[in-house]
């Protein structure tokens, strides 16, 4: 016998498709999902539960002879706001094999505060200080995200909350590849802080709150706003004809110590702190 035959005793424990075909099972034999998956086809659930949905899949329906014929299953679709007929895509690979391929958890550390409180300051400090130990992250800077994603939106109370809304998606995206993400914008209405929080899973959202009064951030007024805000070149400016809604649940908050400002590595450690403390810097 040739040494690449199969032996007839082998064949009997074989079904006959697979007989006929060498003891190999054709890809008309393999389950629906294994042959959807080595025909490049993809699997997804659909969003609050129910059967699988892609390329290439196939149920079969009985017949009473024991046949089967196959009965294409129609993709789930949903609508979400303004989109109609969209369909969510499962990757293969999740959050948790990011995290493990980057020895971190990924998360928003959310700052706010009055304009020239620090948050810049403490974004750009926190960002070297994860970087210097290992850690990727991301800068999300308010003023950097209007000269291009929210270039088309201006100061008034809905486009405040839909600049923070974009803001907090993109956040949820980074922090889903498992990147630490640094959010850095004043984002006045607690509300919509709130409704950024509601985006991720617990503990996933760390509110940073720059707690240094007004009067300190007016005297440093490194843009010169305060100063236009106070003569009336512009409206609607937080702190001053538009209000800022302190947080009430934020994780860390930065205070003045002794009459001074800490120092931006100071704050940086002061998050690196909590985030070694509670298991966001794996080993």
């Amino acid at each position: 016998m040739p040494s690449h035959a199969i032996h007839p005793s082998l064949l009997r424990a074989c079904p006959p498709a697979a007989a006929a075909s060498g003891g190999r099972r054709r890809r008309s034999d393999l389950p629906p999902r294994v042959r959807a998956e080595r025909a490049g086809g993809f699997v997804v659930a659909a969003l609050g539960g129910g059967a699988p949905a892609g390329r290439g899949m196939e149920q079969h329906q009985h017949h009473g002879d024991g046949s089967l014929s196959p009965v294409k299953e129609k993709p789930l679709v949903s609508t979400i706001g303004k989109s109609t007929n969209i369909l969510w895509h499962n990757c293969p690979i999740g959050q948790s094999e990011r995290q493990n391929l980057l020895g971190q958890k990924g998360c928003v550390i959310w700052i706010t505060g009055l304009s020239g409180s620090g948050k810049s300051t403490l974004a750009c400090a926190l960002s070297r200080e994860l970087h210097c130990s290992g850690h990727l992250t991301y800068v999300l800077d308010g003023d950097n995200l209007r000269h291009g994603l929210n270039r088309d939106l201006s100061f008034k109370p809905e486009d405040r909350a839909e600049n923070i809304r974009r803001v907090g998606e993109v956040a949820k995206l980074f922090a889903d590849a498992g990147i630490i993400c640094i959010a850095s914008l004043i984002s006045p209405y607690r509300r919509d802080r709130d409704a950024c929080r509601a985006l991720l899973p617990e503990s996933r959202f760390i509110e940073v709150f720059m707690d240094l009064p007004l009067e300190i951030c007016e005297a440093r007024d490194p843009k010169g706003l305060y100063k236009l805000a106070r003569s009336g070149k512009i409206k609607g400016f937080t702190g001053i004809d538009d209000p800022y809604e302190s947080p009430v649940n934020s994780e860390i908050v930065i205070k003045m110590v002794d009459g001074e400002c800490p120092s931006p590595k100071a704050m940086a450690k002061h998050v690196v702190c909590y985030l070694e403390e509670n298991g966001y810097l794996q080993d």
